[in-house]
C-alpha cells in the first residue's frame, strides 16, 4: 500500500514538473516575439518601485508597511528570459506585486537577475491582511550564515546628524551611526569614516518593521549598480489579463542601469527607491525624495548615491549640479523622461540628441547584444531552466511561512520603544535564494573585508535613549516635507593632508549628566544638553532662542555662537594630538555648562524683577517699601 502511494505521488510530482516545463517552454517562444513589450492589456512602464532585492531602501526611523485598501491579485507565473548574465552567483528572482495610490491600483514589479550579494540570502517581502486593508512588509537581504531571527522593541529616534570629525582623506566616506541591541538593551553605536571601494557599495546596519518586532540587518558589501544584474522595467496589467487561465508573463524591456542613478528617488514610506519622472512638486510634498536631500536631511542613507558622490570626490560641484539639474526638470516639464515604453519610442531623434537621459530603457533583446554593455551574456540552460521554475515555488513557499511566523505575535509598532517586550528569537524560514560565500568566489567577485565598528556605549545609549524623542513619532504619518533643494550639509569627503589606512571612528560624544536639582520654573541644564544632540532631525526650526536660553557671552557681545559640546566638526590641522582629545572635549562641555549656568541665573533675575506685586512674598514687599523710604 505504501508502495502505490509512494508511486502515486513521483506520478504525480513528475507530471506537474513536465507540465510547468513545457508552459516554460512555450512562454520563452513568446518572449521572443513579444520583444517590443507590446501586448494587449500590458503596459510597460519606465518608471515606478525598484524590485527591493536588487536596491534596498535604508531608513534611519523604521515604519510599518503601506497599507492598501484591497487586496493584491494572484501572483504572477513569471517566466524569465531565455539569457542571464555570466557569473556563478547570479540567479533570478521573482516579482511581486506593489501598490500604487495614484492609480489606486498594483502595479507589478518585475523579477530580477541579480547577482547576490556576497555571504547574503534574500527574505522575500510580503502582504499580509491588516485592519485597515492589507500591509506589506518589505524583503531584506540576511547574512547566509544566520538560522534564526530576533525581533526587537523599536528602536529609538536615531541621534545621528552626520560627521563630527573630519575625514582622514577624500577617498572615505561617512557611515552613519545606529542603535543596537546591546547587553539587554539599546547602545548607540556611533558613526565613522571608512574607505570607499570602486566596483562595491557599503550597506550600513538599519532596521526593517515586522508585525512582530523589528529585524536588525547588519552592514554588508554589495556590488555597484552595473554590476548587480539586471532590472527590468515594472508593469502595469489590466485586470482581464493576469486573471485568464494558464497565463504567464516574461518581461522583455530592461532599465538603463547607465542613467539609473540619473532618476532616482527614495519614498521610505513605501519601503522603495523610485525610478523616473517624479519632479514635479506634488512627488516631493508627497513622501518622494529626490537623493541629495534624502541624505542631506537625514532621513536614511542611501548607498546608491554615496558611492556616485564617492566616485565624484575630486569634483566639488558635483553635488551642486545634481540639486540644479534636478530643479530644472522639476520645473521644465520637457526634460522629464518618458513615463512609458511606448512613450519613449516615440521621442524624436533631435531630443534625444540634446540629452541622451531621455533613454531610460531598452529591450533585453537590443541590451544582450550590445558589445558595449559591462554585463556579458550566456544562454539559460534546460536544466537551468527547471530549477528556475522550482525556486520560484520555493520562494512562495519560504514567503508564506514568514508570514504565518511573523503574524502570530501581537503588533507591537505602536508601543513606546524600548519597553514593549523582550526581544523573541524565531528560526528564519529557509531562503532558497542563498548567494556563496566571499571565500568560494573569485578574486574579482569577492568583497573587501567587513567594515570594523566602533564599540557600542551602553551607558551613553541608556542616557540618549531617555532624552531622545520617541521613536514611534509620526511613524505612521509620510515623511511628507522633505528638506528644500537649497538645503546644504556639511561635505562628508573634505580633503585632510593625512590618508590613514584604518577606518576612523567618529570622537566619542561626552555623556550627558544627572539632572539638577532645579527650581520648577527653571529649565533642567541637562535636559538642555541632550536636546542639542537628541533633536537633530528638525534642522528647519529657525526660531531665535529665548534669553534664559542663550549663552551669557552671546547675550553680552552678539558675535560668536556658544559652542556645541559633541557636534564640533573639526578641520585636520585643528585636529587635537594623541591624548588630548578628551581633555578638549571636557573643557568644551564645561564651558557649555558655565554659559548655561550664568543664562539661567539671569532669567532667575529677571523673572523676579518683572513678576507683578501682586504675586510677591509679604516680605520681599517690605523690603521693596524699605529701599523707597531711603531713597
Amino acid at each position: 500500500m505504501n508502495i502505490c502511494h509512494a508511486s502515486l505521488r513521483y506520478m504525480v510530482t513528475t507530471l506537474a514538473v513536465f507540465g510547468t516545463c513545457f508552459v516554460l517552454n512555450r512562454a520563452m517562444c513568446r518572449a521572443e516575439t513579444s520583444d517590443t513589450g507590446d501586448e494587449q492589456g500590458v503596459q510597460v512602464l519606465t518608471r515606478g518601485p525598484v524590485h527591493e532585492a536588487f536596491a534596498g531602501v535604508v531608513t534611519f526611523n523604521p515604519e510599518p508597511g503601506v497599507e492598501a485598501p484591497k487586496a493584491p491579485p494572484e501572483l504572477i507565473e513569471e517566466v524569465p528570459p531565455d539569457e542571464r548574465p555570466e557569473g556563478d552567483n547570479v540567479t533570478w528572482i521573482p516579482g511581486y506585486w506593489a501598490w500604487d495610490d495614484e492609480r489606486n491600483d498594483f502595479l507589478w514589479v518585475s523579477g530580477v537577475w541579480r547577482a547576490l550579494p556576497p555571504g547574503r540570502q534574500w527574505v522575500a517581502g510580503y502582504w499580509a491582511q491588516s485592519q485597515r486593508g492589507f500591509q506589506w512588509t518589505s524583503g531584506y537581504w540576511a547574512d547566509a550564515k544566520v538560522s534564526e531571527t530576533t525581533y526587537l522593541p523599536a528602536p529609538p529616534a536615531t541621534v545621528d546628524v552626520g560627521p563630527n570629525i573630519a575625514a582622514p582623506s577624500a577617498d572615505y566616506g561617512w557611515t552613519p551611526g545606529c542603535w543596537v541591541w546591546y547587553q539587554g538593551r539599546y547602545a548607540w553605536q556611533p558613526g565613522y569614516w571608512a574607505a570607499g571601494r570602486s566596483d562595491w557599495d557599503w550597506s550600513p546596519s538599519y532596521y526593517v518593521w515586522t508585525p512582530r518586532g523589528y529585524v536588525f540587518v547588519d552592514g554588508y558589501w554589495d556590488y555597484s549598480v552595473e554590476r548587480r544584474g539586471v532590472l527590468f522595467a515594472p508593469v502595469y496589467f489590466e485586470s482581464g489579463v493576469y486573471a485568464r487561465r494558464g497565463y504567464h508573463y516574461s518581461p522583455a524591456i530592461v532599465i538603463d542601469l547607465a542613467v539609473f542613478p540619473e532618476h532616482l528617488f527614495v519614498r521610505p514610506r513605501y519601503h522603495h527607491y523610485y525610478y523616473g519622472d517624479y519632479y514635479a512638486a506634488s512627488y516631493s510634498s508627497g513622501g518622494f525624495y529626490a537623493s541629495f536631500s534624502y541624505q542631506s536631511g537625514h532621513y536614511g542613507y542611501d548607498p546608491i548615491y554615496a558611492h556616485q558622490r564617492w566616485e565624484h570626490r575630486e569634483d566639488r560641484e558635483w553635488e551642486r549640479h545634481v540639486e540644479t539639474t534636478y530643479q530644472y526638470r522639476r520645473d521644465h516639464e520637457d526634460a522629464r523622461p518618458p513615463r512609458t515604453w511606448a512613450a519613449q519610442r516615440s521621442i524624436s531623434a533631435s531630443a534625444i540628441s540634446k540629452d541622451n537621459s531621455l533613454v531610460v530603457a531598452t529591450s533585453f533583446d537590443q541590451l544582450s547584444k550590445r558589445k558595449d554593455s559591462p554585463t556579458r551574456f550566456q544562454p539559460v540552460a534546460r536544466e537551468e531552466k527547471q530549477q528556475l521554475v522550482q525556486r520560484e515555488q520555493e520562494v512562495r513557499k519560504s514567503r508564506d511561512e514568514r508570514r504565518t511566523l511573523e503574524s502570530s505575535a501581537v503588533d507591537t509598532s505602536n508601543a513606546k520603544p524600548g519597553r514593549q517586550s523582550e526581544p523573541s528569537t524565531a528560526r528564519l524560514p529557509k531562503s532558497p535564494i542563498m548567494a556563496k560565500s566571499p571565500d568560494q568566489l573569485g578574486k574579482d567577485q569577492a568583497p573587501p573585508s567587513p567594515h570594523k565598528t566602533p564599540k557600542p556605549d551602553s551607558e551613553a545609549g541608556s542616557k540618549r535613549q531617555a532624552s531622545a524623542p520617541d521613536s514611534n513619532v509620526n511613524r505612521n504619518d509620510r515623511q511628507s516635507e522633505p528638506p528644500s533643494p537649497g538645503h546644504k550639509e556639511q561635505s562628508a569627503f573634505p580633503k585632510p593632508e593625512s590618508k590613514p589606512e584604518t577606518e576612523q571612528p567618529a570622537k566619542r560624544e561626552a555623556k550627558p549628566e544627572a539632572k539638577p536639582e532645579t527650581k520648577p520654573d527653571a529649565k533642567p541644564e541637562g535636559e538642555k544638553h541632550d536636546q542639542k544632540q537628541g533633536e537633530p532631525t528638525d534642522k528647519s526650526d529657525k526660531r531665535p532662542q529665548p534669553e534664559s536660553e542663550r549663552p551669557a557671552k552671546e547675550k553680552q557681545g552678539e558675535t560668536s555662537p556658544p559652542i556645541p559640546p559633541s557636534s564640533s566638526f573639526k578641520s585636520n590641522n585643528e585636529r587635537p594630538a594623541a591624548g588630548q582629545g578628551q581633555k578638549e572635549e571636557k573643557a568644551v562641555e564645561k564651558r557649555a555648562e558655565q554659559s548655561d549656568k550664568k543664562a539661567q541665573h539671569a532669567s532667575e533675575q529677571r523673572t523676579q524683577e518683572e513678576r507683578p506685586a501682586s504675586t510677591k512674598e509679604p516680605a520681599e514687599r517690605k523690603a521693596e517699601k524699605d529701599d523707597e523710604k531711603k531713597d
